[in-house]
């Protein structure tokens, strides 16, 4: 039920008359973003507040030929239920490999841009079309406030909205 929830919530939000963004990086090799990255900050949907030690696991399904993605948290603390938000995920521009389709379940599909990236892969930035959600990530479980304030600086640059920025705590 909670998944439902989600997803509509999140079809109602991403589809919302806003402002269009469609910029990406240039290139994303599928096979080095195939990884576990530790969400620091962001702009989340209304069923990622609250949440610590945030983890986004992708992982290549060639069966398939989709992006199992496996959101991990603990809820309210550090020390919180943890809980999790399997999803599936399908690469739309073969050129670039920076523009997929995200569904938390079958029909419903969402826009997903990675909009920043790191050219050794050390930190992400995703967005949507409508600007209204932004994940800032990294493969280690922590990035400086001073970095991730540098992604923001770079993105706001571009035009993506940086505003109203929740910053994700991790467990040492």
């Amino acid at each position: 039920m909670k998944t439902l929830l989600f997803s509509l919530c999140a079809l109602f939000i991403t589809n919302t008359g806003h402002a269009y963004y469609d910029k990406t990086v240039p290139y994303v090799d599928r096979d080095r973003f195939m990884v576990d990255w530790y969400v620091q900050a962001g702009r989340f949907t209304p069923f990622e507040k609250d949440i610590f030690n945030a983890v986004e696991k992708y992982s290549w399904n060639a069966k398939n030929n989709r992006i199992d993605i496996d959101f991990t948290y603990n809820k309210g603390s550090l020390t919180g239920p943890r809980k999790s938000i399997p999803q599936k995920g399908w690469i739309v521009d073969t050129h670039t490999n920076a523009t997929w389709k995200i569904s938390p379940f079958w029909p419903l599909k969402f826009d997903y841009l990675v909009i920043g990236l790191d050219d050794n892969y050390e930190w992400t930035a995703i967005g949507v079309p409508n600007e209204a959600y932004l994940w800032i990530m990294s493969r280690t479980p922590k990035l400086s406030k001073a970095k991730v304030d540098e992604i923001l600086k770079t993105l706001a640059s571009e035009g993506y909205d940086t505003e109203n920025i929740v910053f994700v705590e991790h467990s040492k």
